[in-house]
């Protein structure tokens, strides 16, 4: 038996990375999973968005391991289809159990580089796009007097990044979000907690942009270059995280009688030990 069987499961940007780590482990304990993504033009970024094919994958590694898993197309910029999407669930599950808000987006720039459409984007997709599936699933849980909605932030939501600001931004206040929601719903069987990761690999990493970003002294930098250069950034020297990593951590979060709620769960590789 699974720790989650019975229950039904709703993860936002889920072609790949950490939506499909999450995917995966959710399924693996016995949840119907609802995996989104946005497989169509989104806003101009120096890597690949995930696409149909992506989405397609996800739904069939999680039911090659045994999970059922259905694929809907999901740009969270749009209000209407994220409640669409939620209505969706509800009308063929009944139910609605989890939420993991992880869709995001990403790019290294400078302050001064940042324009107002990339300001928009980069708003519009990880924090807007939060609180549009926050607002759609909260009354469905209220009804059930359960639910679990995990919010993914970032450790650039916990300090000041350089060249990172307008990302920053939005991760600080995912978490703000996240906390007053919590204190909204705690009396209904609801919990909301953040999820903060360090460096993950996934595509949003691994990309030519992002080498250069961190490697400018470097003509063609390779993922051994950008390795040392991620390395130095937290006390294990580790370069990044594989997504598994966040996926266990999400499952602590949604898998607790429901005591936790409201809370920020850092998985820094020792960068939380020097934050206050």
């Amino acid at each position: 038996m699974g720790l989650l069987d019975g229950k039904v499961a709703l993860v936002t940007g889920g072609g790949r990375g950490q939506g499909r780590a999450h995917a995966l482990a959710l399924g693996g304990e016995g949840a119907t999973v609802v995996v989104c993504d946005a497989p169509a033009p989104g806003p101009d970024l120096p890597y690949a968005l995930s696409n149909e094919a992506d989405l397609s994958e996800t739904a069939r590694l999680v039911e090659a391991a045994g999970g059922s898993c259905l694929g809907l197309s999901l740009d969270v910029r749009d209000p209407a289809r994220v409640q669409a999407v939620v209505d969706e669930v509800v009308g063929r599950f009944g139910r609605l159990d989890v939420l993991i808000a992880n869709a995001g987006i990403c790019e290294v720039v400078p302050l001064e580089a940042i324009t107002n459409q990339r300001w928009d984007d980069m708003i519009a997709t990880n924090l807007s796009g939060v609180f549009y599936c926050v607002r759609a699933a909260v009354p469905v849980m209220r009804g059930q007097r359960y639910g679990r909605i995990v919010v993914v932030s970032s450790l650039a939501g916990r300090r000041g990044s350089s060249n990172l600001v307008h990302y920053s931004a939005t991760k600080f206040g995912v978490i703000g979000l996240a906390k007053s929601v919590a204190a909204e719903v705690m009396q209904e069987g609801i919990t909301v907690n953040v999820l903060c990761p360090t460096t993950v690999s996934t595509p949003m990493v691994h990309n030519d942009a992002n080498y250069r970003a961190f490697c400018p002294d470097l003509d063609h930098p390779t993922m051994d270059d950008v390795a040392l250069r991620f390395a130095s950034l937290n006390p294990m020297r580790v370069p990044w995280l594989e997504p598994e990593v966040m996926a266990r951590a999400m499952l602590h979060l949604v898998t607790d009688e429901g005591y936790v709620t409201g809370a920020v769960m850092e998985v820094g590789a020792g960068i939380s030990a020097a934050m206050p």
